[in-house]
């Protein structure tokens, strides 16, 4: 085990770091005039920071213990998270987000009120909330804290995470989505870097891929496993890992946010398929280092001890302080994330509903408030995460129960114009009710033992009859409902004459064949 101690020189770079970020979001402050500045930046974000932002708002601190820690025990099979991203991302590109963009919408709950209702809207927006601050924010906080207490195992947690909190709120507070893009740039840029340099030195002082090979199963260095696999089986990666893929980068309004804020529709398509090529080096970055850490360290007493471990006994003074500053960007960039959508979130879907006589100056304060409330609540539930670990195992798996009838709602209202907000607050309450009843079940009465991938396709599957039969057994929605809201063979038509004359470069339809060519590649490199 190395000494988990900091020169003062990576000290002073990590704090430079921190610097830099609140200097961002003080001067972005100056330039925010109404709602739409600081919520969605002005809608004038390109395709370069979308791509970095989404990456960087993915790639927290979490990711990069998890991907590390779980090569590191289970195997590369964590790996399937990431490429089915890319996939994911190309399908959004395509289908959904020309419709994101052109309604105008600041949150993904508005979107449902546009499609179906307010109720759904409700829901969502609570919903949302609730994933975004309990499970998001606590599983980011935890890795960091983590790290942190390996340095200074003298200072309680609660002070050093609420130092972080602090930091990441504040430059949030002032600059809104703006800052929080222009610095996920910057944290992606940094995390990127270091990881390369990990993996670099990590092989270099493993010697040869056979060494790897020597102490690790062909079965841990395969990306598709048996049905028997606890991890990812192979029937799970094509079932539940779509269906959470799509909840996460579709429908997620901490990620999505920074797709509103796109200048026009094809720079919102080059930044979702930017992010998806961003999605591809950590095979061999993030967890194929992991893997390497099994001839390096094969005693560690906890696999989340790989990543720290990596960083501290193979990095240098100066470099270590450059990497700390991507994995303490990666902490941050998911708290940015969450402190602004969830204010977006309030704000928007909540406030402005109740008080529409707010002018978009007020609502802008609005959401500065509750941005700072936020960063309270996180740095008080930080300090628990440690001690309710197996919890927050349970709250990773809470997305299986929870977001698949509303993946439901997005897929069948884009593309049945039959779909009804009837169809679609049944689909609710029955998901809703069924998901509760199967979480009971299989993770705390143990009655059933069904794996959480399959239980995402269990809940998706059961609420589709109820949403179309009360559909067909209901009116049909009304016009305005519909118009500009329906994936169909007219808008595909429309989206071809516009792509007449286009250079291949600039053609997003080929930009994601390109993509899906290199994803596929990859998955059977590693089959």
């Amino acid at each position: 085990m190395p000494e988990f101690s900091l020169h003062p020189i990576d000290l002073s770079l990590v704090g430079v770091y921190a610097m830099v970020v609140v200097y961002l979001g003080l001067r972005f402050a100056k330039k925010h005039k109404n709602a739409e500045d600081y919520f969605l930046a002005g809608r004038s974000m390109t395709w370069p920071l979308i791509g970095f932002s989404l990456l960087a708002s993915n790639m927290s601190s979490t990711s990069l213990v998890g991907l590390a820690g779980d090569a590191y025990s289970t195997g590369i099979s964590v790996y399937n998270y990431e490429w089915m991203a890319a996939v994911i991302l190309v399908f959004f590109a395509i289908f959904i987000l020309p419709f994101y963009l052109r309604s105008k919408i600041y949150t993904i709950p508005e979107f449902l009120e546009k499609r179906f209702d307010g109720r759904s809207r409700t829901y969502f927006s609570i919903l949302t909330l609730f994933l975004n601050i309990v499970v998001d924010t606590a599983g980011s906080l935890y890795a960091g804290g983590l790290l942190i207490k390996l340095i200074f195992p003298e200072i309680p947690m609660w002070q050093t995470i609420a130092i972080m909190a602090l930091v990441a709120g504040l430059y949030t507070i002032a600059g809104g989505l703006a800052a929080v893009i222009y610095t996920d740039m910057i944290q992606a840029i940094l995390l990127l870097i270091g990881s390369v340099i990990i993996a670099v030195i990590a092989f270099i002082k493993v010697g040869s891929w056979e060494a790897v090979q020597n102490v690790t199963s062909p079965e841990m260095l395969s990306l598709v496993r048996p049905l028997d696999d606890p991890a990812v089986p192979w029937l799970g990666l094509i079932t539940g890992v779509p269906l959470l893929g799509f909840y996460f980068w579709c429908t997620n309004q901490f990620m999505v946010q920074r797709v509103l804020s796109a200048k026009d529709e094809n720079h919102g398509r080059w930044g979702a398929i930017f992010a998806g090529l961003l999605k591809l080096p950590p095979l061999f970055i993030m967890v194929l280092p992991g893997t390497m850490a099994r001839v390096l360290y094969p005693n560690l007493p906890k696999a989340d001890l790989v990543y720290p471990t990596l960083l501290f006994d193979l990095l240098p003074v100066g470099v270590l302080g450059i990497v700390l500053a991507g994995f303490v960007a990666a902490l941050m960039s998911q708290i940015d994330s969450t402190l602004n959508s969830a204010s977006t979130l309030v704000t928007m879907d909540f406030v402005h509903k109740k008080r529409p006589d707010f002018d978009s100056k007020k609502l802008m304060w609005v959401g500065r408030g509750f941005t700072a409330f936020f960063m309270v609540l996180a740095a008080i539930w930080a300090p628990y995460i440690e001690n309710f670990a197996s919890l927050f195992k349970y709250l990773q798996k809470v997305l299986s129960y929870a977001v698949p009838p509303i993946v439901a709602l997005f897929l069948i209202g884009i593309f049945w114009k039959r779909a009804n907000a009837q169809g679609a607050i049944s689909a609710i309450i029955v998901g809703f009710v069924s998901g509760v009843v199967l979480f009971i079940l299989n993770e705390f009465k143990s009655v059933i033992d069904i794996h959480f991938l399959y239980i995402a396709l269990i809940l998706f599957v059961a609420v589709i009859p109820v949403m179309i039969i009360v559909s067909l057994l209901t009116p049909p929605p009304p016009e305005e409902k519909t118009t500009g809201l329906i994936w169909n063979r007219k808008f595909y038509r429309s989206e071809s004459r516009l792509l007449e004359g286009v250079p291949w470069y600039r053609n997003y339809r080929i930009l994601s064949i390109i993509l899906i060519l290199f994803t596929a590649a990859l998955v059977i490199m590693w089959w």
